[in-house]
C-alpha cells in the first residue's frame, strides 16, 4: 500500500500511519511552476509587444493563482492518522494540518474494523466501531487502499487478541 506504512515499534506494539498520497513531489512543483511562469511570462511580453499591455496582469494573475491552488493542496495533504494497537488500547489520533490533535481510544477486544460499500457509486468508507460507538478514518484513501488496511487492521487485531504476552 502506498499510503500506509507499518512499524513494528515492538512485540508488544504495531503501529500504522496513514498519510494521504500527493502526485507532485517539491521537486515537480518547482519545476511545473517554473515551467508556467515562463508560459505565462512568454505570452506576457509577446501581448505587450503588441500594445496588449493589460494581458500581462492577468498572465502573472494566473500563476498566481495556479500558485496558490497547489498551495492550498499540499497544505491539506498535512493530515496523517495514526493507530497504536496494544493488548490494553487501540488508539486511532488524527493530527490536522492545523497542528490539532483528535485522539480516539478502543479495547481491541471489542473493537471491529469495518469498510462499507455505501454510496451508489461504489466508494467506500472504513470505521472503527466499538458497542456502539464508531469512528470514521482513513477518508483520504483511495477504495482500493481502505479494504487493503482494514484487511491488515483486521488481522493484527486477531494477532492481538490471540497474543501471549
Amino acid at each position: 500500500m502506498t499510503n500506509e506504512s507499518f512499524e513494528q515499534r515492538s512485540e508488544r506494539e504495531r503501529r500504522f500511519v496513514l498519510h494521504p498520497h500527493r502526485s507532485l513531489s517539491p521537486t515537480g512543483f518547482l519545476i511545473l511552476m517554473s515551467f508556467i511562469g515562463a508560459v505565462c511570462f512568454s505570452m506576457g511580453l509577446v501581448f505587450f509587444l503588441l500594445g496588449a499591455w493589460p494581458i500581462v496582469g492577468f498572465c502573472g494573475l494566473d500563476v498566481l493563482l495556479v500558485y496558490l491552488a497547489f498551495r492550498l493542496n499540499y497544505r491539506a495533504g498535512r493530515i496523517y492518522e495514526t493507530i497504536s494497537l496494544t493488548r490494553e488500547k487501540l488508539i486511532l489520533t488524527r493530527v490536522h494540518p492545523s497542528g490539532r490533535q483528535e485522539t480516539f481510544g478502543f479495547n481491541p477486544y471489542w473493537a471491529r474494523v469495518r469498510c462499507t460499500t455505501d454510496r451508489p457509486d461504489g466508494r467506500t468508507s472504513l470505521r472503527l466501531m466499538e458497542r456502539g460507538k464508531a469512528v470514521l478514518f482513513g477518508q483520504f484513501l483511495t477504495d482500493d487502499e481502505r479494504r487493503e488496511f482494514a484487511d491488515a487492521l483486521s488481522g493484527a487485531l486477531v494477532t492481538t487478541r490471540g497474543a501471549v504476552f
